[in-house]
């Protein structure tokens, strides 16, 4: 029987960071953008709920089937594709036919993820020598083969910020206010875009140059590709604010 640790591809003894760790790989190695499917995308969110939940692994349903995940209760992982299950007729299977599984398969292929964000640390940046403006920036981080908490991707859910996906995914990014007063949250947008619901700190040439704020903002494009803890740029540090979190841009610490 599979278990959620066969499915994150580490022991049953792996300790909480190497859990996230493992997470934030297969994600990446599932998602359909990169050779996956959505099927396997969610099959490895499942197992990482599953595990950090603090479910008997026994009982982890690999293959779920009438509705029924690996893992109960709420989260933020979980919330935007339960109702999109809900929207393709899913709770209504008593009396099914076998032809419903041939409906099944076409509602997973309707199914699609949410926004993909493909992060990179600024300091990464910095110590390469390379330059936000790089045409070619993302393809040099995915050739430098950098560590998941330097370089990935997330998937952000429907109603979420990119630094509520990014905490969902174990990582501790710079953040203060969380309201769009400060500048700590900062991101630089490289491409695809991040919506800013409410007016900011951020100036008119910062937002021009790409400059968003993770705790406020969405995404309204499909892939995004951003640069995180951008403090050390022209302009940022007079509008940070003292905050526990920041210098601790990532998890694992």
């Amino acid at each position: 029987m599979e278990t959620p640790y066969d499915v994150l591809e580490i022991d049953a003894d792996a300790d909480e960071d190497e859990v996230v760790r493992a997470y934030r790989r297969r994600v990446k190695d599932a998602h359909p953008d990169h050779g996956g499917s959505l099927a396997e995308f969610k099959r490895v969110r499942r197992a990482y709920e599953h595990i950090t939940a603090g479910r008997d692994p026994s009982a982890f349903d690999a293959h779920p089937e009438n509705g029924q995940t690996g893992s109960t209760g709420p989260s933020r992982a979980s919330n935007g594709r339960e109702r999109a299950d809900g929207e393709h007729g899913r709770g209504s299977r008593d009396g099914a036919t076998p032809d419903d599984g041939a409906d099944d398969d076409a509602d997973e292929e309707e199914e699609s993820l949410g926004p993909t964000v493909e992060y990179l640390d600024y300091e990464v940046v910095e110590s390469q020598g390379w330059q936000l403006t790089d045409e070619d920036l993302f393809e040099k981080a995915e050739d430098a083969d950098l560590d998941v908490d330097s370089h990935g991707l997330l998937v952000v859910e429907q109603g979420e910020t990119l630094l509520e996906a990014a905490e969902r995914y174990g990582f501790s990014w710079p953040y203060a206010c969380r309201g769009g007063a400060c500048a700590n949250c900062a991101v630089a947008v490289v491409e695809g875009e991040l919506e800013m619901p409410v007016s900011t700190i951020l100036t008119d040439e910062m937002k021009e140059r790409g400059i968003r704020l993770s705790c406020i903002g969405e995404p309204v494009t499909d892939d995004l590709k951003i640069v995180f803890n951008i403090e050390r740029l022209p302009g940022l540090a007079e509008l940070r604010l003292p905050a526990e979190q920041f210098g601790n841009a990532r998890a694992g610490h």
